[in-house]
């Protein structure tokens, strides 16, 4: 469905319109000239809101909410829930439906979401009685106009009989989208502001949405949404396929208020807690905890690039710089539940997310923020592009790319995949040579890809490693027939007070094997 669909003649205005040409007819013996329909709601007046708004001063103003809302904690937060037999979009005769989220707890402003039918867009009213309230009892009753905190989006997506939880838009910018057989973890963003740099971050606000009523044969949702915040506004269309792997395509136009130090286009939002590149001493039964355990890229060469994710001591940030990547993501590359061991949390069923440009994208970086948590509820990881070219005051910039929700990357290319990462002491094997001070041991554990056919010869596959700088002291190629692939031990020594970016890949004769394992470490950092 286009933005430029003409709105449909009803019967009562076909006829009307019939009546005035007649009678026009009669009188002067011509016909009156027609009124021009006025275009269906589309793209094109969320973007003028968005020049609107950033005409004006920024408004920060939030009208406050009852003070029973905004006490409320998580345990009764959950306890509102939509009642699912009110659910809009059904009137279309689609396969879609659409629940609200109640304002309240973290959910401090309101939004405003309008359904879009035949071309023309109307604000969907709140009513408590749209909610079931479960324990929580108000002493007053809560105002007629007290809007919504954000809404999602069901469809059989798991069983035909049964409307699941497809996509959800509540807080900030931020949204999820799951496909088939995936719980929630990581989530999307519409943009990032100075996230990780040195002014401090801003987190805009969707602040009005407009979603496409779907029509019985449609397999997809068109969703309009108006960003807002103090240093940029924007318009997004957001188009969700529901499939095994769920796909948004979005289009973003922004439009900076001020000069932003760093902009972030298409980011994302993830937790890493501990794993076993990092075991930290903690009083938990689970041996891993992450909604993602790396950063996975393409280069525009087509060279995939691999990084495990952290949970540092200090905050960290890596750059990745290219022209015009093909794709970056957060990815959930383990799936093993004996390595989560949660009957509750399910981390080995969390979506990976894969970011495709639709468009050359210039110069800039995939940009990659670590932040230390003592807490698996705290997202602390963020990757995200940032663009050379410097956001302009009033300049519109326009990005479109895909989001993915996956539950294996192994399709997006055919090597060999890194599957595991264990720092150890560079002595671990026997050796009997003294160990230098700063010295560490990086094992990793290649599958995939055409790896298995060398086991039978492994002589003929062999490691290349690089770091930007120490030293590499030794390394080893072990054949690992437990994962059909490889075991690789690389030895480094660091320089005191530098951070080495090691890489890593197996060839065999001048072909490549396997994507580029990569790893920072520097000896106060230390896994």
């Amino acid at each position: 469905m286009t933005d430029s669909v003409t709105r449909p003649l009803s019967r009562r205005r076909a006829l009307g319109l019939g009546l005035a040409v007649a009678g026009s007819a009669l009188i002067g013996g011509r016909a009156a000239a027609q009124q021009p329909e006025p275009a269906a709601f589309g793209y094109h007046d969320v973007l003028r809101r968005a020049r609107e708004l950033v005409s004006k001063p920024y408004d920060p103003g939030v009208r406050e909410l009852p003070q029973e809302l905004r006490n409320l904690n998580f345990d009764q937060y959950r306890e509102i829930r939509f009642r699912s037999d009110r659910a809009l979009l059904a009137g279309g005769g689609g396969q879609f439906r659409m629940q609200m989220f109640h304002p309240g707890f973290l959910y401090q402003r309101p939004v405003v979401v309008n359904v879009v039918r035949d071309g023309i867009a109307t604000p969907a009213p709140y009513s408590g009685a749209l909610f079931d309230y479960g324990a929580n009892k108000f002493q007053r009753p809560l105002p007629v106009d007290l809007g919504f905190a954000g809404f999602r989006l069901h469809y059989p997506l798991n069983d035909p009989r049964v409307f699941d939880e497809l996509i959800s838009f509540v807080g900030a910018s931020y949204f999820r989208a799951l496909g088939r057989n995936q719980v929630y973890g990581l989530s999307a963003r519409g943009i990032a502001v100075n996230c990780g740099g040195p002014e401090p971050e801003e987190f805009p606000d969707f602040r009005e949405f407009w979603v496409q009523m779907p029509g019985p044969d449609d397999e997809s949702a068109t969703i309009y949404a108006l960003l807002d915040g103090a240093s940029v506004t924007g318009a997004y269309r957001f188009t969700v396929y529901p499939d095994v792997e769920t796909v948004v395509d979005v289009t973003a136009t922004l439009i900076p208020r001020r000069p932003i130090a760093k902009l972030g286009v298409a980011p994302l939002t993830s937790m890493f807690f501990y794993a076993e590149n990092q075991r930290r001493h903690f009083s938990d039964f689970r041996p891993e905890l992450h909604d993602s355990d790396g950063l996975l890229m393409q280069t525009s060469s087509g060279e995939f690039v691999w990084r495990p994710l952290r949970n540092p001591k200090t905050p960290q940030i890596s750059a990745f710089w290219d022209r015009d990547p093909k794709g970056f993501g957060l990815m959930q590359r383990d799936r093993l539940f004996e390595h989560y061991q949660d009957l509750d949390l399910n981390y080995q069923v969390r979506p990976s997310y894969w970011i495709e440009p639709h468009e050359g994208w210039g110069e800039g970086r995939v940009e990659l923020v670590e932040l230390p948590t003592d807490d698996e509820s705290n997202d602390n990881i963020v990757a995200f592009w940032v663009p050379s070219a410097p956001a302009e005051v009033g300049k519109e910039r326009s990005f479109g790319y895909r989001i993915r929700a996956m539950t294996s990357d192994a399709r997006l290319h055919t090597g060999g995949r890194a599957v595991n990462t264990y720092p150890t002491r560079a002595a671990a094997l026997g050796s009997a040579e003294p160990v230098p001070p700063g010295t560490q041991r990086f094992i990793i554990d290649f599958s995939g890809g055409d790896l298995g056919f060398f086991l039978a010869d492994p002589t003929r596959v062999s490691v290349v490693p690089s770091t930007s700088s120490g030293a590499i002291l030794r390394t080893f190629v072990t054949p690992n027939p437990k994962i059909g692939g490889f075991r690789v031990g690389v030895d480094v020594q660091a320089d005191t007070g530098k951070t080495m970016e090691l890489r890593a890949f197996l060839k065999a004769g001048d072909r490549a094997l396997t994507e580029t394992w990569t790893f920072p470490y520097a000896p106060e950092n230390a896994p």
